[in-house]
């Protein structure tokens, strides 16, 4: 009788430290896998905000600093569609015409292919309660050049939030440890690149 008791105990004993062998095992598995998850969803708005900021600029001149303008931009803004043809004039067949033919509104030239894309979403960082990315441009100076640039970045501390306080910690201490941003970020205010971070 006190051998099946002991045999029991040793039984819950075992399947008690199996759980949390396993657990140790699966918490960062876990963690790394929303991580990726959260990170794809916060690089594509990126991708979509350097889309748009690039157009912008090609018309405008400039970057911009507000998710207003840039989303005001995508939703009533129209690019031309030109048409490059050779020159008649033209016995070399070198020299050519540029001919405007119309023009597509921006946001069916950037997102046309994704079923109903919310233009109005591209400034909220994914998987948060409409948190916003961090957006900036100006004039940075290269080579006695003026440059226009921009960066629109979202912090670890935002992007995981929910996700284990510990593991968020670490995660943005390695980051900072090798001086690199600790969030996702595109563009920089300075040096004249457009690139991602996860480039």
């Amino acid at each position: 009788m006190v051998n099946n008791i002991v045999k029991v105990g040793l039984l819950v004993v075992i399947i008690v430290l199996a759980y949390f062998v396993y657990e140790s095992v699966m918490v960062p598995v876990r963690f790394d896998k929303s991580v990726d998850q959260r990170s794809k969803a916060v690089i594509q708005n990126l991708v979509d905000i350097r889309s748009a900021q690039m157009i912008f600029k090609n018309i405008h001149g400039k970057y911009t600093a507000s998710f207003d303008t840039l989303i005001d931009f995508l939703v009533v803004g129209e690019i031309p569609v030109v048409k490059i043809v050779p020159d008649p004039n033209d016995t070399t067949f070198t020299k050519t015409i540029r001919d405007t033919i119309g023009y597509i509104p921006v946001k069916d030239s950037l997102f046309s292919k994704r079923a109903n894309y919310m233009v109005e979403n591209l400034k909220y960082i994914p998987f948060t309660d409409n948190e916003l990315f961090k957006l900036d441009a100006g004039l940075i100076e290269k080579g006695g050049v003026d440059v226009n640039v921009f960066e629109a970045s979202a912090h670890y501390k935002v992007i995981l939030n929910g996700l284990d306080e510990q593991m968020v910690i670490n995660l943005i201490a390695a980051k900072e440890q090798i001086e690199r941003y600790p969030g996702i970020k595109v563009g920089s205010m300075t040096e004249a690149s457009t690139d991602g971070n996860w480039e």
